[in-house]
């Protein structure tokens, strides 16, 4: 890996470290799916500004979340059938908060889609298979293995022998099933999305606002 400073820019770690508070996770939740996602890009010999898009957007993906900034997601319990519907709205607000900040439009696309299912019934788009954009594939599997194998205010952490098994079951309905492959070939998930652990260290702070350059 060349230069750790290219491949997460200091700006965007500030950021996804704010994103991470405001779901109640700790930090650095949204790099080790960042880091997963990129591990499992470089296996589909994904272009290497592809997956610098890939990476931004994985850091990114639930800024619509802090941007909504409900109080719900801080309590002990899992949400009502109306904040979820509420909360299914954070990928279009966080594409359009991404556009405000200059970002790419690939990063606004794959934050738009990374909650469509393989089989259509994903949202915000219902797009299905091979109309979900390989970048936003590999998003939906990354965070929702990390997401799984981290403690929420509502549940303990699974263990990744349960989160694989959800995946497992899930594949071809709500993954895509080539993805779940690569990402279960992998020998040791754990060394590779602590490869950058000391990014944890970094001081985010309300006043970033980063703009790719």
């Amino acid at each position: 890996m060349k230069g750790e400073e290219t491949y997460f820019d200091s700006r965007l770690l500030n950021t996804a470290a704010l994103i991470d508070e405001a779901e109640g996770y700790k930090s650095p939740h949204a790099v080790h799916i960042a880091i997963l996602a990129d591990e499992i890009a470089q296996k589909f010999k994904m272009p290497s500004y592809d997956r610098k898009m890939l990476r931004q957007a994985s850091l990114l993906h639930d800024i619509g979340e802090m941007v909504m900034n409900r109080t719900y997601l801080h309590e002990n319990r899992a949400l009502y059938e109306e904040e979820r519907i509420d909360m299914q709205r954070h990928p279009v607000i966080g594409e359009q908060e991404l556009a405000r900040r200059e970002f790419p439009r690939a990063v606004q696309l794959i934050v738009r889609w990374h909650h469509e299912w393989w089989n259509g019934c994903g949202y915000p788009d219902a797009l299905e298979r091979e109309e979900i954009p390989l970048p936003a594939r590999i998003l939906r599997v990354c965070d929702s293995f990390v997401a799984m194998t981290s403690s929420r205010p509502y549940r303990a952490a699974f263990s990744q022998e349960e989160a694989k098994s959800y995946l497992i079951e899930r594949a071809g309905i709500e993954f895509d099933p080539v993805v779940v492959k690569v990402l279960l070939d992998f020998e040791n998930i754990e060394s590779i999305i602590f490869k950058f652990e000391h990014f944890s260290t970094i001081k985010a702070t309300q006043t970033e606002n980063p703009k790719v350059t």
